[in-house]
């Protein structure tokens, strides 16, 4: 096992000492945090990326799962028990994330679970959920396959046939592209999926794909995919990956000379990607959730919240995070009790919420039906570029 619960070192070691030897105990009770379920408060899961390659995404994630649950713990909490947090790590891998979900309902007893950002995590993580009909709620994975494992398994984000429609409009009618390069990450739901959702929204706007050339997430050398596209002569570089490979291509890239716009997607979205990048990563362009230049109160009081909690910006998955702490809080003072029958119920019916990230309802499918964003890197921020209200 690779996922371990946030604690001390001492917690993790004790938390080592128990999954190898196989005993069914739970680590809140080891460690001392909290009440056992039942003793006044409700538990909810949280499984995430807390470190490994895409780190960012699970800390961002918690991040604001933790405001939502503390804001509303501060107003007496649900029917006056308390909400106690459970995160469990999945290191980024797969295998993990399954046995993470596992343990946080046959162990731990969640009334719900929150999770994963990336959606290969979040499939395997789903499966398990649907096997126990437990509710779960995915903050950002947008792959199509996530909601169709089944009818407990739903997102507060838009999904990839979306996401792939407003890059390739974008780079059509805004940036005047139409010969693209894809670069995808072959061993990712996400990138495979964003790919072709790209390329066929692409070609219905008047644009193509002109090579497709894909690479597995953590290659250090990118000099033969790059190489490849440069011979094809592209107008663009589609790249609908995370964070820290999306950082290393450009940086390679543009030793190379190659100076094509980079396109992309919620991936990108961390503070890292500038980090990693610098001036690689400037004027490249990717689709968001949310813009923290969004002028709403809503938007405004989350940022300065966050800053104050946590001395950073907000970046969408802690948005998303904290609206789907929020969809779920809202569905539980909704539903008729918190069987998980019942819960699901109260978070299918969720309609036109209003979220950091946007209204948010719920359709048929169990996704959201919400707008996005067009960023731009810029003097090393994310700056907004434009809305793309969701399709009719």
């Amino acid at each position: 096992m690779s996922f371990f619960r946030r604690a001390s070192s001492l917690s993790g070691f004790v938390a080592q000492l128990v999954v190898a030897a196989g005993l069914a105990l739970s680590l809140s009770a080891l460690v001392g945090c909290g009440e056992k379920k039942g003793d006044k408060e409700v538990v909810i899961g949280h499984f995430g990326s807390m470190t490994g390659d895409s780190a960012t995404f699970g800390t961002s994630t918690e991040n604001g799962i933790k405001m939502a649950i503390d804001e509303l713990n501060a107003k007496g909490g649900f029917k006056g028990e308390k909400v106690r947090l459970i995160t469990y790590d999945t290191a980024g891998k797969s295998q993990d994330a399954g046995t993470a979900v596992t343990r946080l309902i046959t162990q731990d007893k969640v009334t719900a679970v929150l999770g994963e950002v990336a959606s290969s995590l979040s499939i395997a993580g789903g499966r398990v959920a649907q096997q126990f009909g437990t509710p779960m709620i995915s903050p950002a994975s947008t792959n199509a396959t996530v909601t169709e494992i089944g009818d407990r398994v739903f997102r507060v984000c838009f999904i990839d046939s979306f996401q792939g429609y407003v890059v390739a409009k974008f780079a059509v009618d805004d940036l005047k592209l139409k010969n693209v390069a894809t670069l995808y990450d072959q061993k990712t739901a996400y990138s495979k999926g964003l790919k072709e959702d790209f390329k066929k929204a692409l070609e219905a706007a008047g644009g193509k794909v002109a090579i497709e050339v894909e690479f597995t997430g953590g290659d250090p050398d990118f000099s033969a995919q790059l190489n490849a596209i440069r011979a094809a002569k592209v107008d663009a570089i589609f790249i609908p990956a995370y964070y820290n490979d999306v950082a290393n291509i450009a940086i390679q890239a543009r030793k190379m000379g190659m100076e094509q716009p980079l396109l992309g997607t919620d991936g990108w979205d961390s503070a890292k990607l500038v980090e990693i990048g610098g001036a690689s990563i400037e004027g490249g362009y990717y689709s968001n959730h949310y813009s923290p230049e969004d002028t709403s109160p809503a938007v405004q009081n989350f940022l300065k919240s966050y800053a104050e909690r946590y001395k950073s910006e907000a970046d969408a998955m802690a948005a998303l995070g904290y609206d789907a702490a929020r969809i779920l809080f809202d569905a539980m003072g909704r539903a008729k009790s918190l069987e998980n029958a019942d819960l699901a119920a109260a978070i299918a019916s969720t309609k036109d919420f209003s979220g950091v990230t946007g209204l948010i309802t719920i359709d048929a499918q169990r996704n959201a039906k919400k707008a996005a964003v067009m960023l731009q890197i810029k003097g090393g921020r994310a700056t907004f570029v434009k809305r793309v209200e969701p399709l009719p």
